[in-house]
């Protein structure tokens, strides 16, 4: 009895780890994330509005009941995201206890315990923790969770941290050396603003990111020309750490991308004896495609400029007398291509899927690179016999349909 309801345990606790952290395409999943960054959106621009005096006096106890419903939903995020840490990957292999210690110091969990730590604080402690809006609008960074751009950022960020900290030394330096420069040029003629290095620091600050307020100018010929050769230094500065991101951003980006499509081609039956090199090479040809539940991928009568491989999810051929379903590693739309005619019938995805998709002119390229893959697409297109691709009326019958694809 008691092993049932352990087991029992377990298994909703591995659902719950599931529904919260595992893919996107439960449908349970899909639902919890959205209400999740539903609410964060909310919460968020309730705390923001209500520091509107107008707003916050007309609406208070709109913003009271949307603080509640906030507090009550992160709370129990983080209580089930806690409890259900021994079934994460890093943490396989740990007591239940360790487990959840280990994610709680996670920077994801940190911000959401900051999300939800105002309102505790206030139960235990006096003042009104209300006031503490850092705290509270730390809520808009659990978005990261939920966005794969936010989440290329930060491990854009993680990896060139070493170069991002140089860089900050670097300007840390120019700072102290300019305002070390100011000092001497201008403490004579401005001991109030220049007094000292540390004044004049709020100098160099200002001119190197090009921000420029104005309360603190040199009035020395010397003075000015530091301040020239400041500014320009600044603009070559800024633009360091700048380049760093982009180009860390947009490798982490196409690395995503390649991973990606790699796994959506190693589930493709067709390339399975291929060799990471050979994949390599058919990533060249082949682009992803992600493709949300009905839509139509190929329109009957339309002309054929490329073959499609399903990688995940279905796609339905709409065939006049009986609709042909294919289903994740099978292909359509290579027999168009090759015949160079018309597509014979409508494809239309039956739930979100993703495609590859293989131009006319690489499908010659790579069935001319690789022998296999040129007989076994032969082997298929040969499957459906010598039937033209359109009849005189224009239907299909289902003899016409082969194992692998129909006419497409």
């Amino acid at each position: 009895m008691i092993a049932r309801r352990r087991a029992r345990i377990a298994r909703l606790r591995r659902r719950v780890h599931y529904v919260l952290d595992g893919g996107v395409t439960d449908r349970t999943a899909r639902i919890a994330h959205a209400a999740i960054v539903a609410l964060i959106l909310l919460s968020v621009a309730s705390v923001v509005l209500e520091t509107v005096p107008s707003l916050g006096k007309r609406y208070a106890l709109a913003f009271d009941v949307i603080e509640i419903f906030a507090l009550v939903g992160f709370s129990l995020e983080y209580g089930l995201r806690v409890w259900s840490a021994p079934d994460s990957a890093p943490y396989f292999g740990m007591t239940p206890t360790r487990a959840r210690i280990k994610y709680a110091l996670t920077p994801y969990a940190i911000v959401d315990l900051l999300t939800i730590l105002p309102f505790y604080l206030g139960l235990f402690l006096p003042g009104d923790f209300r006031v503490l809006l850092l705290l509270r609008l730390a809520r808009f960074f659990k978005l990261a969770r939920y966005s794969p751009g936010m989440r290329s950022l930060a491990a854009a960020l993680q990896a060139e941290r070493k170069a991002l900290g140089a860089s900050a030394v670097i300007i840390f330096g120019v700072i102290l050396v300019m305002a070390s420069a100011m000092h001497i040029a201008e403490h004579a003629a401005q001991p109030d603003k220049f007094g000292s290095i540390p004044d004049s620091m709020w100098w160099a600050v200002v001119t190197i990111t090009t921000v420029g307020y104005g309360d603190v100018v040199p009035i020395t010929v010397v003075g000015r020309v530091i301040a020239g050769v400041t500014a320009f230094m600044g603009f070559l500065l800024l633009a360091l750490p700048v380049g760093i991101v982009a180009t860390a951003f947009a490798e982490e980006i196409h690395r995503r991308e390649f991973v990606v499509t790699w796994s959506m081609i190693a589930h493709v039956p067709l390339f399975a004896t291929l060799d990471a090199s050979e994949i390599a090479e058919i990533m060249h040809y082949l682009r992803a495609q992600t493709v949300p539940a009905g839509t139509v991928v190929v329109r009957r009568g339309e002309e054929a400029h490329c073959m499609y491989f399903v990688a995940a999810g279905e796609v339905e051929v709409e065939l006049p007398h009986n609709p042909v379903r294919l289903g994740e590693g099978q292909f359509f739309g290579e027999i168009a291509v090759m015949r160079k005619t018309r597509r014979a019938a409508t494809v239309r995805t039956t739930i979100p899927s993703k495609l590859l998709v293989l131009d006319a002119g690489d499908l010659g390229t790579l069935m001319a690179r690789n022998p296999e893959i040129a007989r076994r697409i032969e082997d298929a297109i040969s499957a459906y016999g010598q039937i033209p691709p359109l009849t005189p009326r224009g239907d299909i019958t289902p003899d016409e349909v082969g194992q692998n694809s129909p006419q497409v």
